[in-house]
């Protein structure tokens, strides 16, 4: 899961409503790898670029997203992954609020659909990695 979660190129293959992603930089700092990314996320005739901070720690099984420019005032996400016999534990956590009160208002509503969807793509997209390799 946590290559899955970590490969954020791939997210376009599987995750919905992203159309695009590219890595604009990538740096090692310690045992971690520090990418600034670009994403494009839309819905029908609405789009919406942002670009975001991604650490990611295999050590510790973790990564950690906070954009750092884009349509929220703030967006965090943070994954935790903790091995568990023949899977693993995954913890996910997001904080985030909208900069615009009205697509806050209208957007919130919705974001909680948006969250189980996007869960189920990246289950859906290790289990479909696994078959693969097996």
């Amino acid at each position: 899961m946590y290559a899955v979660v970590a490969n954020v190129e791939k997210y376009p293959e599987f995750l919905p409503w992203c159309i695009g992603l590219r890595v604009l930089s990538r740096e090692l700092m310690k045992s971690c790898e520090v990418q600034r990314a670009e994403m494009l996320v839309g819905f029908g005739a609405l789009r919406e670029r942002y670009t975001s901070r991604v650490m990611l720690d295999p050590t510790a099984r973790a990564v950690d997203v906070t954009q750092t420019e884009g349509p929220f005032r703030q967006l965090e996400t943070h994954w935790r992954f903790t091995p568990d016999g023949e899977g693993c534990k995954v913890e996910f956590s997001i904080a985030f609020e909208f900069k615009n009160r009205l697509l806050g208002a209208v957007a919130g509503k919705a974001f909680e659909h948006v969250l189980l969807k996007m869960t189920d793509a990246f289950e859906a997209r290790a289990k479909a990695l696994s078959e693969k390799a097996a």
